[in-house]
């Protein structure tokens, strides 16, 4: 038996959490085409018949530092980066960019064993433009392995899986096998609830709100819950709930939706709106929604 940690790690955008949520076989990290929407370092297991493997999602890693919230990211990310037993670095296929290189020369500093994943390659039609792309990338560092794979189409995952497996230590499972994400329910149900409002909403609001539970009772096989959704300015409250509350009410049936399949019982979901201004630049704010880390360096 063999388990270990593998913290997974990239530029905003690569396909992190589909590639997390695919690995372990459930959803526990939410998933946008917008960057940057992966704030929390969260956990998934993966459990095989020779091993266990813990991953680290994280946010991406990013150059542009504006605000207390993208400096809060990057030491989250920064910070799961030490004591893992192996680093997962996540590139787009026919993609590199100056922020992916930041990350590789980020990487130069740590012994640990790092893996490379080349995600998202049902994009390129012409597969024989990927073999050249591959000997490239693998040149740019001395990675324990090279994966090409797609997350969405759960392509190749089992050579990532094999890899990974064999270079966990021996020993122990680290959880046990009905663990799945080390978050309780009510972070994910905020984190659906973050989901719908960035698929829905103007390009750049989901990066100035945040979503808290602030009621969640059982009622025989209903389930009521309450959470606020915090932007920073009036002018996007009134985004957020649109005109004659339509866009509220179809962010709400489409999270009442997702919670119900996650937890199999009816859900009543109540949301509001509430102003904080600057709050993602202020960091007594990000400590008390859970979103300011110390790095451990």
């Amino acid at each position: 038996m063999r388990s270990g940690i593998v913290a997974i790690i990239g530029r905003p955008n690569v396909g992190k959490s589909s590639l997390l949520n695919a690995l372990v076989g459930q959803k526990v990290s939410i998933v946008s085409h917008k960057p940057q929407t992966t704030r929390h370092r969260i956990q998934g297991v993966l459990h095989h018949e020779q091993g266990q493997v813990v991953f680290v999602d994280t946010p991406g890693l990013h150059r542009i530092q504006k605000k207390a919230l993208n400096r809060a990211m990057n030491d989250t990310a920064a910070g799961a980066m030490h004591d893992v037993d192996l680093l997962l670095f996540v590139v787009e296929a026919g993609r590199w960019t100056d922020e992916d290189e930041a990350v590789l020369q980020r990487l130069a500093k740590f012994e640990t064993p790092v893996g490379l994943v080349v995600n998202k390659v049902d994009r390129i039609a012409d597969k024989e433009r990927l073999f050249p792309e591959l000997e490239k990338l693998a040149a740019k560092r001395n990675f324990a392995f090279v994966v090409p794979l797609s997350a969405l189409k759960r392509a190749n995952l089992n050579a990532l899986i094999g890899e990974l497996l064999q270079r966990m230590p021996e020993g122990d499972p680290l959880y046990p096998e009905d663990m799945v994400t080390d978050r309780d329910l009510g972070f994910a149900i905020a984190e659906i609830v973050r989901e719908k409002l960035t698929r829905n909403l103007h390009q750049e609001l989901p990066y100035a709100l945040t979503v808290q539970v602030q009621k969640f009772e059982r009622e025989g096989n209903l389930d009521r819950i309450e959470a606020v959704i915090m932007v920073e300015r009036d002018s996007q409250k009134a985004i957020v709930i649109g005109e004659k509350g339509a866009a509220l009410k179809a962010v709400g049936t489409a999270a009442r939706r997702d919670v119900e399949r996650l937890t199999g019982r009816k859900v009543f979901l109540k949301l509001w709106c509430s102003v904080r201004e600057n709050w993602s630049d202020d960091m007594d704010a990000l400590k008390r929604f859970g979103l300011s880390h110390t790095p451990d360096e």
